[in-house]
């Protein structure tokens, strides 16, 4: 088993804020069962952005949408048996009906089937973690950002509040873009 390394990182059950800046939160998540627990940091912990894609949705999301925030991939601490956690790589669909290999693989709990947290080559710092694996609490969002709209299915009825931002596909602002713009990005 791996073991959680937490003595030089501070537990925040919200964004700390130090001289008037806030600081990067230590997530602590974990599967349904109680076999996964992970930690990790991140500066990016609102749980803002809500994604109506088929893969998200079938595999994380209930409600017909999974939420996914970002952690540091260096910081990423695992307390799991060997072989009770499994990977998946989505085949995407494309538009001309052929389907391609994600790169992305998302972790989930062999026992349970919690989806844990998703990894993309394309980004190899972060980490993806699901909201609902994580233990912390979060913060209530100033605003939504919907995105993957295209994708939902009719019986999803999008919640949508003053001041949300609606993506057909995926939006203009990263993650940390969008944190930086709402004063949240943890320094």
């Amino acid at each position: 088993m791996k073991a959680l390394d937490q003595k030089h990182l501070p537990h925040a059950q919200t964004a700390a804020k130090a001289n008037g800046a806030n600081m990067p939160v230590l997530l602590s998540g974990s599967c349904r069962c109680g076999a996964v627990r992970f930690s990790a940091i991140s500066q990016t912990p609102v749980p803002y952005q809500r994604c109506y894609c088929s893969i998200c949705r079938k595999t994380a999301g209930g409600g017909g949408y999974a939420i996914n925030i970002g952690a540091q991939t260096h910081s990423l601490k695992i307390r799991a048996a060997d072989g009770v956690m499994g990977s998946f790589q989505a085949e995407i669909k494309q538009d001309n009906g052929h389907c391609k290999l994600s790169t992305a693989e998302r972790k989930y709990c062999k026992q349970c089937a919690t989806a844990l947290w998703l990894f993309s080559p394309e980004w190899p710092e972060l980490i993806h973690p699901f909201a609902s694996a994580i233990d912390t609490d979060l913060q209530i969002p100033p605003s939504t950002v919907h995105m993957m709209l295209r994708f939902k299915p009719a019986w999803v009825v999008p919640q949508f509040s003053e001041g949300d931002a609606r993506f057909d596909l995926y939006p203009d602002q990263s993650l940390e873009d969008w944190h930086r713009a709402h004063g949240l990005w943890a320094e």
